[in-house]
């Protein structure tokens, strides 16, 4: 797989990543998440299929991995797989979030999952856990669900500190969400404390279902941010019984999966760095990665248009999914 600069930083990434959202806690919001897992979803357990599906993904020529606090055990899974395997900095590119605190107690039926808490406070604390798992492996720290009535862009003190840790040789990025993703994009374009831009990177939910951050994304990269996309899947609506029937169609006729065309409709935006796997099983994996090979031509995207949705409705149905 062809490795390329993410953005202006000095990480090496592949097209394709492997987000752990789904693989370093016993619940999600993946539809079909609990299915997925092993019988017992125990930490061992956990773990071993965290390390199964990296294995999967290194060996397949996968070199970006997002992880974040909020990610349950994932980073520390993440840690004792570079361990076991021994890779060096800057082998693998590594990229991880604050902002969220895990609070389910690895229960799938919890009544709160996480916390949202953007502080200066919470950035400080959470730099320094993910720092002593991944040491300097972390190469870049991303806003965990950046929006505009969060306030984060606009809290002086954390964008102070995110300064610091820029000018600290840390790539900065952050996340958003939401149907006003796109609002959020442009105002993070504007933030340069000390005359430099803080973000190298933005990570954005776009599929073919929710298109509606599109022109924010192609200026991003425009002025020079990598731009990462997450959910290219929908949270597994575009690769289950849920699917869409142009989409059904069109993958049946191509003979991929709907999966792999959903994600080769994300890969072939010229303005995308990395898109993000959520697999939880190397079987997923194996079917994602199919949509490198996948040819997707303007007539084959103009036959999908029509199963996007307003973005309201996307994010309600979103918000809606249980953990499982």
């Amino acid at each position: 797989m062809e490795l390329r600069p993410l953005g202006g930083t000095a990480a090496l990434v592949s097209p394709l990543g492997l987000g752990l959202a789904a693989l370093g806690r016993p619940g999600y919001i993946t539809i079909g998440h609990g299915g997925d897992m092993p019988l017992h979803r125990d930490v061992a357990a956990m773990e071993t299929r965290c390390h199964e599906v990296l294995d999967a993904a290194w060996e397949s020529g996968i070199r970006y991995v997002d992880a974040a606090r909020s990610y349950g055990l994932a980073e520390q899974f993440l840690a004792s797989w570079l361990a076991r395997r021994g890779l060096v900095r800057g082998a693998l590119a590594i990229g991880t979030k604050w902002g969220y605190t895990y609070t389910a107690g690895w229960k799938v039926d919890a009544a709160q999952h996480e916390v949202k808490d953007l502080s200066v406070s919470t950035l400080r604390r959470q730099v320094a856990e993910s720092r002593a798992l991944l040491g300097d492996h972390v190469q870049l720290l991303q806003i965990h669900s950046a929006t505009i009535e969060s306030g984060v862009l606009d809290d002086a003190d954390v964008i102070a500190e995110l300064a610091r840790l820029r000018d600290g040789g840390l790539a900065i990025g952050l996340t958003v969400t939401g149907a006003e993703q796109a609002v959020a994009v442009r105002r993070a374009l504007e933030l340069d404390p000390g005359g430099r831009r803080l973000f190298a990177c933005v990570q954005a939910t776009w599929n073919l279902l929710e298109r509606s951050a599109e022109p924010a994304l192609a200026a991003a990269h425009a002025a020079g941010l990598a731009v990462i996309v997450k959910e290219a899947v929908a949270n597994g609506r575009l690769a289950g019984g849920e699917v869409p029937q142009p989409l059904r169609d069109a993958a049946s006729r191509l003979g991929v999966t709907t999966d792999a065309l959903a994600i080769a409709a994300a890969l072939s935006r010229p303005w995308v760095g990395v898109v993000l796997s959520g697999a939880a099983t190397v079987a997923q994996l194996r079917a994602n990665l199919a949509a490198l090979a996948v040819l997707y031509t303007d007539e084959l995207d103009a036959e999908l248009q029509p199963v996007v949705e307003p973005p309201r409705a996307y994010w309600a149905a979103r918000s809606a999914l249980p953990w499982n």
